[in-house]
């Protein structure tokens, strides 16, 4: 773990402890080192978006269950109706 000194080191961890890849952790890495924090904030927004997609289709999966859940306790309380 980096210390709280290290801001590289701080920047390297928090970019795989979002999930960053190795190649946009390289990259960030090196746009922080060449003080080019706009170029980075592009390559963390992609990143951001990726997994607000991911999260999306996930929440829809879960939404199924939901709905299926729903189904087969209104099942279970009315059996005529069934599935």
């Amino acid at each position: 773990m980096a210390e709280a000194f290290d801001t590289l080191g701080m920047l390297y961890q928090n970019l795989q402890d979002a999930g960053c890849d190795a190649q946009t952790v390289q990259a960030c890495m090196a746009l922080a080192e060449a003080g080019n924090a706009s170029g980075m904030l592009g390559l963390l927004l992609k990143h951001r978006a990726t997994l607000w997609q991911a999260v999306r289709a996930e929440q829809k999966k879960v939404d199924c269950l939901d709905y299926l859940i729903y189904t087969l306790k209104k099942g279970a309380e009315n059996p005529k109706q069934g599935i």
